[in-house]
C-alpha cells in the first residue's frame, strides 16, 4: 500500500513536469508555503545495485550457502527507494524511507546443499527468493541550523521484512523463512554548498550489537546493519533537485532465535553487501 502511494506521487511529479508547471520565474512553491514552520519534502532514487557477497545458512548443521557464486545473484538488478521528510523549524526532520529488495533468481545446484535441515541434492533446479525489504522512521536535528547546508545526527527505527525462500522447481523441496523485526540505528547526514547551484551531501545509518540483553535476543545474537551514500546533486527547478548517488548497503546477523516456529532449529547466518549507483529527485 505504501509502495502504491508512493509511486502514485513520483508519477504525479512526472506529470507537473510535463505540463510545465513549475516556472522559475514564481515566487511560490508546489508543495510548501515559505510561510509556515514546516516543509514537505519527496525524494525518489531509481538505479541499480550489485550484490558484492552474499552468504546465508539456516541451521547449524546447514550448508552456508554462497548466493553470489551459487546462487546467481552475480548480476547487476534494479534499485528504487522512496522517501517522505517533513521538516520542522531549522533544526529539526523527521523521515519515512521506504526500501524494496527483492531478488528472485533461479540456478542449478552444483552441490549438496541443507537448508533447515532439508537436502537439496546437486544438480537441482532451484529459485531463489531474498525479500529484505524494510521500511525506516528517523529522527534528525540539525546543528547549522542553516537554510543552505546540514550537518545533522540522530536516530532511525527500522522495520525489515524478511521472505526467504528455497524452492526445487519440480515442487517437491521447499523451505521459507519469514521474519518481521524493529531495529533501532543511528544516523547521520550532511549537505554542503558547491558553486553553480551545486551541493555535496552525505547520509549514513549504522548499527552493530553483540550480546542477547543489546540485541533483544533470549540468547547471544549479533546484529549489523549499515547504509552509507555519498551524492553530488543541484537544483533543476526553484522546487526541484537532482541528484547522482552511490550507496552501500549491508549487514548480517548471526544467532538463534529461539521463539522461531518454522523449519529447522532457528539458526541463522546471513551477510549481505552490496552497492548501489542511482540518480534522485527532490520535489519540495
Amino acid at each position: 500500500m505504501k509502495k502504491s502511494i508512493f509511486l502514485i506521487i513520483s508519477f504525479m511529479t512526472v506529470l507537473l513536469l510535463s505540463a510545465g508547471w513549475f516556472d522559475s520565474d514564481d515566487d511560490g512553491y508546489l508543495l510548501n508555503d515559505p510561510s509556515n514552520n514546516y516543509k514537505l519534502n519527496l525524494n525518489y532514487e531509481k538505479g541499480f545495485i550489485g550484490v558484492l557477497s552474499h552468504k546465508i545458512q539456516f541451521g547449524v548443521n546447514g550448508t552456508y550457502f554462497d548466493y553470489v557464486a551459487e546462487g546467481g545473484q552475480n548480476v547487476l538488478l534494479p534499485f528504487e527507494r522512496f522517501t517522505a521528510e517533513v521538516k520542522i523549524g531549522k533544526s529539526n526532520s523527521f523521515t519515512l524511507l521506504y526500501q524494496p529488495l527483492n531478488i528472485v533468481t533461479e540456478e542449478f545446484l552444483e552441490r549438496d546443499i541443507t537448508v533447515d535441515s532439508i537436502l537439496f541434492p546437486a544438480g537441482t533446479p532451484v529459485a531463489l527468493t531474498y525479500g529484505f525489504s524494510f521500511y525506516r522512521l528517523s529522527w534528525l536535528y540539525d546543528f547549522l541550523k542553516s537554510d543552505d547546508r546540514e550537518l545533522a545526527f540522530g536516530l532511525s527505527f527500522q522495520i525489515r521484512n524478511a521472505n526467504i525462500q528455497f524452492a526445487s522447481k519440480d515442487g517437491d523441496l521447499l523451505t521459507v523463512n519469514n521474519n518481521i523485526g524493529p531495529v533501532p540505528i543511528l544516523k547521520a547526514r550532511g549537505s554542503f554548498p558547491l558553486e553553480n547551484k551545486l551541493y555535496f551531501g552525505f547520509e549514513a545509518d549504522g548499527f552493530y550489537a553483540d550480546g542477547k540483553y543489546i540485541t533483544g535476543s533470549a540468547n547471544d545474537f549479533i546484529g549489523a546493519i549499515y547504509d552509507a551514500s555519498v551524492r553530488m546533486g543541484g537544483e533543476l527547478r526553484k522546487n526541484l533537485d537532482g541528484y547522482i548517488n552511490l550507496r552501500f548497503v549491508g549487514g548480517g546477523a548471526v544467532g538463534t532465535d529461539e521463539s522461531y516456529d518454522g523449519q529447522g532449529d532457528g539458526y541463522t547466518k546471513n551477510w549481505l553487501h552490496t552497492v548501489a549507483l542511482s540518480i534522485g529527485f527532490v520535489l519540495k
